[in-house]
């Protein structure tokens, strides 16, 4: 499927019906469009991110929905300790036979500066969340994601992780770090398990970290978190068996 039909793929309505799905940064923006969509096609969604009271806002709208009741998961990725995933790891197998699906949505732009203007700290923390904290979610689901007939990780890319711009400092760096995690846990995974493992750039999208990063732009001309969701979709569902160490973008 070319990334362009994308925006017109019309998936049936049961497409993730008994899947349990782990997003995070679901509680604003993409993560939480990716969360309410994939509720609507029949998923028990995991709410991942580090403000409660945002994940029960989107525990509210999709159980208002009528749609399965999600489970709310708090946690700081910005904190560099493992024990909170070793943590999770635990009470993800106390609770559940098997993950279908691991969308690591979670970001932070950090300072947009020339790098040697870029602090110790901002790198580590940049890094920390996009990074670091993606490596620790992926050893932490993967026992349960073996465990799923068919389960998909879609790791979250950038433009500026595969091709850098100036200026763009840690956050460009980081991506291009999920660019060869994907690459790498696609070719260990491959005919060894039922999971593929793709990276998907959404691109221009009007989110926070878009406003943020571009603050002279019309957010307007850019589409929301919901119009791209067609590529999320595809990944997700069975349409995309089979594809794995693939670097997409959403539009």
């Amino acid at each position: 499927m070319n990334t362009s039909d994308f925006t017109t793929y019309a998936p049936p309505y049961d497409l993730l019906k008994n899947k349990t799905i782990l997003v995070t940064g679901a509680g604003s923006g993409i993560g939480r469009a990716v969360a309410y969509i994939y509720a609507k096609y029949g998923a028990q969604i995991l709410l991942l991110g580090r403000t409660e009271v945002k994940l029960e806002a989107v525990y509210d709208e999709i159980t208002h929905a009528g749609f399965e009741t999600p489970i709310i998961l708090p946690l700081d990725l910005a904190i560099p300790d493992e024990t909170p995933y070793l943590l999770l790891k635990k009470t993800l197998e106390k609770s559940f036979s098997c993950i279908d699906g691991l969308v690591l949505n979670a970001g932070v732009l950090g300072k947009l500066s020339p790098l040697d203007n870029i602090s110790l700290d901002s790198w580590n923390t940049v890094f920390q969340v996009n990074t670091h904290s993606v490596f620790l979610l992926t050893k932490a689901c993967l026992p349960l994601l073996r465990k799923s007939q068919n389960a998909s990780i879609i790791f979250t890319s950038s433009s500026v992780g595969r091709r850098a711009r100036a200026y763009w400092g840690a956050y460009a760096a980081s991506k291009f770090a999920i660019e060869g995690m994907m690459q790498l846990l696609a070719d260990e995974l491959e005919n060894t398990s039922n999971v593929r493992v793709n990276s998907l750039n959404p691109k221009a999208t009007n989110t926070a970290m878009r406003r943020d990063a571009y603050p002279g732009e019309d957010p307007s001309n850019n589409p929301s978190p919901e119009e791209i969701m067609g590529a999320y979709l595809y990944l997700m569902g069975e349409a995309s068996t089979g594809i794995t160490g693939e670097s997409f973008d959403a539009r």
